[in-house]
């Protein structure tokens, strides 16, 4: 895991910008502590930074080959899950090896298979290859955009990164804050519109895309989309299917030249994750499996029972111990240090993100760092299996927006009444989620439950999911530590993505199918536990802090934060300990707490 930076025109020489190339490396510097690389020519400038896990000497970066008379090089931020077939067909085919480092097949299989490469690849990647005979860059995505990838034109030169804070360094790329920047930050925000940032002009390479840029611009194309069809496999063999590929899945991504742990919360998706990992270390002779859970100073004084988070982990966390018999690491935060790195997390995203849930997770990961590099993950079980309350609640179905995100009118209070008198979030997150509900493939024989179950998949695959994902690579990436995903396969998300609902939902559950598959493997207390989300702080003392920081930057009527936002609405809140801000903010945990947190956060942008 990397992160890449880079700059192109093939219209005119622009090597005297090589200094730039640094400059932008400079800002990812906590992405690839370990190695870093230049390739520097007339028209195409490259950079790196590396976070060593697999083959450190052979994967340096960027890396060149030079093939019959023609010159490849490549910059690449991501991890292979497919290396070994593709090096073995390469290899059938005459191509030969100097490492055994992913980054070398992924060039090399550019090399055979040219732009068709994307439909070759399974893993997690953002990159671009600069072929000097075609004279063009090439950058993909993989296909659920776990790894980021921002670019920008400006005055005919491509300018791109794996975080928006490098495209600044280049000259004549400005942080503009514009009227569609303002109703994706306030109305869509944490989330974002696929291929749109906050900032004007800056773009991401949507997931699922690759773009060809050279001396005519920049193409861009899709290569991959979720299929309706009809599934024809009975219970038995939609079982045996979804086995085969979670567990496929995970093995994959086991490979790993530095320590490796899982996360375990004791839910589901964790202890699924944490099982197979376990089950490969003992059939390979890995020794005990390292897991870690994240909780927080007297969590267990001030928990409260919700619809959304019914209970604390630390009883089934013990429950997948004691059977798995794993090294279990329990990282405990306090509750001042999450207030105090929500600055942290907003450089790390860029943009106001989703608060103390992002600097829990920053925490975690720096904590985690410490005796591993890289950790299998959960994430991504709820979207793909249906686990979320709002798959199954008539209110959610029917509200005709994106059912995470309901506070449209007090967003729209909180912005600066000049600036809310010329904008209506509204009637923008409603363009944008009637816009996305028409690319939803619904098949004629859809009946009215399937065809209103696929388009909540869609938006929760597309929308919610693609916010989770963005936390847990920026989260990671800022500590140079690396979160893989095995639910986030994309043969796993296809085949679920078909399976009837009333399978997917069997005996009338979340991730009912899933349950079903695991019972007899994973204690019936695990399979039956109701789902429960990322842990958050119910300590009284997170509120206090934020709202004593707060505060104090409202003190200042002059503060850039009023040019965006609405000070007296603002003191409002402050003053009524959050309870004028009565909905949550985004999802299951943005409260009032965290939405301090965003305000705060959103004094940076302003």
């Amino acid at each position: 895991m990397c992160g890449i930076v880079g700059f192109s025109n093939f219209k005119e020489d622009i090597s005297r910008y090589k200094n730039v190339i640094q400059f932008m490396s400079n800002k990812i510097e906590k992405r690839g502590p370990d190695q870093e690389g230049e390739f520097i020519t007339p028209n195409v400038c490259f950079g790196h930074k590396r976070l060593v896990v697999i083959d450190k000497n052979g994967g340096r970066q960027p890396m060149t080959f030079n093939y019959f008379d023609n010159t490849y090089t490549i910059t690449y931020n991501g991890q292979l899950y497919n290396t070994d077939e593709l090096r073995e067909e390469l290899i059938s085919d005459g191509y030969e090896f100097t490492s055994y480092s992913d980054t070398e097949v992924l060039l090399k299989s550019y090399i055979k298979w040219g732009h068709s490469i994307v439909n070759k690849l399974n893993g997690i990647f953002a990159f671009a290859i600069y072929d000097s005979n075609r004279r063009e860059v090439f950058l993909a995505r993989d296909h659920f955009g776990v790894k980021p990838l921002y670019y920008t034109i400006t005055d005919g030169t491509l300018v791109f990164a794996s975080e928006i804070k490098c495209l600044f360094e280049f000259p004549g790329v400005n942080t503009t804050l514009d009227k569609e920047g303002i109703c994706e930050l306030f109305g869509i925000g944490p989330a974002h519109t696929a291929g749109k940032t906050t900032f004007k002009n800056i773009n991401e390479l949507k997931p699922a895309h690759f773009a060809i840029f050279n001396s005519s611009g920049i193409h861009i194309e899709k290569y991959w989309e979720l299929i309706s069809k009809q599934h024809s496999d009975n219970l038995t063999q939609t079982c045996d299917k979804v086995k085969y590929l979670l567990e496929d899945s995970i093995s994959r991504q086991l490979k790993s030249d530095v320590p490796l742990c899982t996360f375990l919360s004791g839910g589901l998706d964790s202890s699924i994750i944490t099982y197979y990992t376990n089950k490969y270390y003992k059939e390979n002779g890995l020794g005990k499996l390292n897991t870690y859970s994240v909780d927080y100073i007297d969590n267990d004084k001030n928990f409260q029972k919700t619809d959304f988070q019914p209970n604390s982990d630390n009883y089934y966390i013990d429950l997948m111990i004691n059977k798995l018999g794993t090294n279990h690491h329990s990282i405990i935060l306090d509750t001042p240090e999450l207030a105090d790195n929500l600055y942290d997390a907003m450089i790390a995203r860029d943009v106001p993100g989703m608060a103390d849930v992002d600097s829990s997770l920053l925490l975690f990961c720096k904590q985690v760092k410490k005796e591993s590099t890289v950790a299998i993950s959960g994430e991504c079980a709820d979207e793909i299996f249906a686990g979320y309350p709002w798959f199954f609640r008539e209110d959610a179905l029917n509200s005709n927006t994106f059912p995470w995100s309901i506070a449209i009118s007090e967003r729209q209070e909180l912005l600066n009444p000049e600036i809310r008198s010329k904008i209506n979030l509204k009637d923008y997150i409603n363009e944008k989620y009637c816009e996305s509900l028409s690319q939803v493939n619904i098949l004629d024989s859809d009946d009215v439950q399937t065809a209103q179950k696929r388009k909540i998949s869609y938006l929760t695959l597309n929308w919610f999911m693609q916010t989770l994902l963005d936390r847990s690579d920026k989260m990671a990436m800022y500590n140079g530590f690396e979160i893989r995903v095995p639910f986030c396969d994309y043969r796993l998300a296809q085949y679920l993505w078909n399976i009837p609902w009333d399978m997917k939902a069997l005996n009338g559950r979340e991730k009912g199918l899933l349950r079903y598959i695991m019972k007899g493997i994973l204690p019936d207390e695990i399979i039956d536990r109701k789902k429960s989300p990322y842990p958050k702080t119910w300590n009284p003392s997170y509120l206090a802090k934020v709202k004593g920081m707060l505060s104090k930057i409202m003190e200042n009527k002059n503060a850039p934060i009023n040019n965006l936002l609405n000070r007296e609405y603002i003191l409002k809140i402050i003053e009524t300990d959050g309870r004028a801000f009565t909905r949550p903010w985004f999802g299951q945990l943005m409260t009032r707490t965290s939405a301090y947190g965003l305000f705060m956060s959103s004094k940076y942008v302003a």
